[in-house]
């Protein structure tokens, strides 16, 4: 039995008979939601679970106690988020690991380059970790997209994004030139659509998109990762601009390393964490439909007990 907090990673593509990823099954009806948690083991009859273990788990049930097996929970180490557990469902969990092995495997970020990145999605939860991470890898100049002017100052005043661009207000292209006067390099994408074609046109020779996610996308009766315009096509074949889709579970080899890189950051501060946390499981509806209409900064946390 644990006590824990949810997130709600990748969970609207869960609504879809056909969560567009082999690696989501979609939700069953009349059956009880799950997705990201991490908790505290309150008792255990499993070997490998003792009581006040963390544990973690990617199918953990929305209630506000569960009964689970052992199999499917992943003990962690409270020291490497110096406590924060929430943590362990963001910036040094899969949601870390998406930002940092994306631009190490995708994102060609060479030190002294003089590369700049664009992050759509920028105040989200993988967004506002990668543009620190691409600054800290080398890029000189990065620049996010986001929905609302709040969003646009802490990406700038707290995260350190060289620039914000909010695309509900601002004419995206005309700043995009401003923001990024030699161009773009390597764009990480959460949100696919118009954005995604307006950065992909600034975009240099031999750039590199981050597929990560197509947001914008997800409401719409297409498959995954959506059709590009035939305009966009172009411009990738003539620029010689590569873009593939990314799969974290891919490069869980990698995990380790990754999350004790981050766990370093986040304690030094060279990593900052933004987080959206409500309480209580009643509040859980209305926290997934705000984070679906951009109303969170940063990972959206439900909190569930103390």
């Amino acid at each position: 039995r644990c006590r824990k907090s949810f997130s709600t990673h990748d969970q609207r593509c869960r609504m879809n008979e056909d969560t567009g990823a082999e690696y989501l099954t979609p939700w069953q009806l009349s059956e009880c939601v799950d997705g990201g948690g991490v908790g505290v083991v309150q008792s255990s009859r499993c070997s490998a679970c003792t009581e006040g273990d963390v544990v973690t788990s990617f199918n953990w049930p929305w209630q506000t106690f569960a009964v689970m097996k052992g199999s499917v929970l992943q003990k962690v180490d409270p020291q490497l988020v110096d406590g924060h557990l929430s943590y362990f469902l963001g910036a040094i969990g899969i949601t870390g690991l998406t930002a940092l092995l994306g631009i190490r495997e995708k994102g060609n970020v060479t030190k002294g380059a003089n590369q700049t990145m664009v992050v759509s999605g920028a105040a989200g939860a993988c967004g506002s970790i990668a543009g620190q991470i691409g600054r800290l890898d080398g890029c000189v100049r990065v620049v996010g997209i986001c929905g609302s002017d709040e969003k646009c100052r802490a990406l700038v005043e707290d995260l350190g994004f060289s620039a914000a661009i909010n695309y509900r207000q601002e004419d995206v292209p005309a700043r995009l030139k401003e923001c990024c006067p030699g161009g773009v390099d390597v764009y990480f994408d959460n949100v696919g659509g118009t954005i995604s074609d307006t950065v992909i046109a600034q975009m240099n020779n031999g750039g590199h998109v981050i597929l990560c996610g197509q947001i914008s996308q997800y409401n719409k009766d297409v498959p995954y990762p959506p059709p590009l315009s035939d305009e966009t096509q172009d411009t990738l074949r003539s620029k010689n601009i590569t873009r593939e889709r990314f799969t974290v579970l891919n490069y869980m080899n990698k995990a380790d390393a990754a999350l004790c890189e981050l766990s370093q950051w986040v304690k030094s501060g060279q990593i900052k964490v933004l987080e959206t946390v409500v309480n209580g499981i009643g509040s859980m509806g209305d926290a997934f439909c705000s984070m679906m209409k951009g109303g969170n900064i940063g990972k959206q946390i439900i909190k569930i007990s103390e």
